[in-house]
């Protein structure tokens, strides 16, 4: 059973888990900064929008320290791949324009939802936020109720 669910081994999904815990933790304990990547789009775009939405104090102040927090990801991701090559197939028979639209449509979603999985997945539900914990049964839901449409309609 546990081969079927993690063909590739569950051992890095762990190590992944823990480290990003462990960040999250320290970030939020050494700072007080909750690590969600959502207002990481929302503040990168004060840099460059004079739009009122992006230049509210709470992205102004953040931005550098956000802008650090996601090349630190990339980084990771980067040496990761450098030093111990990639974790299975890295393509995908979905279009470009599929692709497209499902990152429009998550973007739009976690601004509805005033964050992203990881802001309310590992942040909100580790502080116990009620708003945290219904956003991730919505999330969780959408996501396996799509994932069966898409396998009725003929999808993989």
């Amino acid at each position: 059973m546990v081969n079927t669910l993690f063909p590739l081994g569950w051992g890095h999904y762990l190590a992944g888990g823990i480290l990003i815990g462990v960040g999250v933790s320290l970030l939020f304990l050494l700072t007080g900064w909750l690590g969600g990547m959502s207002t990481v789009f929302s503040s990168t775009w004060s840099y460059v929008s004079r739009l009122r939405h992006f230049q509210q104090p709470r992205y102004v102040d953040s931005r550098a320290w956000r802008l650090v927090f996601a090349v630190g990801l990339v980084v990771g991701a980067l040496l990761w791949w450098v030093f111990l090559g990639p974790v299975g197939a890295l393509q995908t028979t979905v279009p470009l324009w599929q692709l497209g639209l499902g990152g429009l449509l998550v973007g739009f979603g976690a601004r509805l939802s005033n964050g992203c999985t990881s802001g309310h997945g590992i942040c909100g539900l580790s502080s116990l936020q009620l708003p945290s914990l219904v956003a991730v049964l919505t999330f969780m839901g959408t996501g396996f109720a799509t994932a069966h449409v898409v396998l009725w309609l003929g999808g993989r």
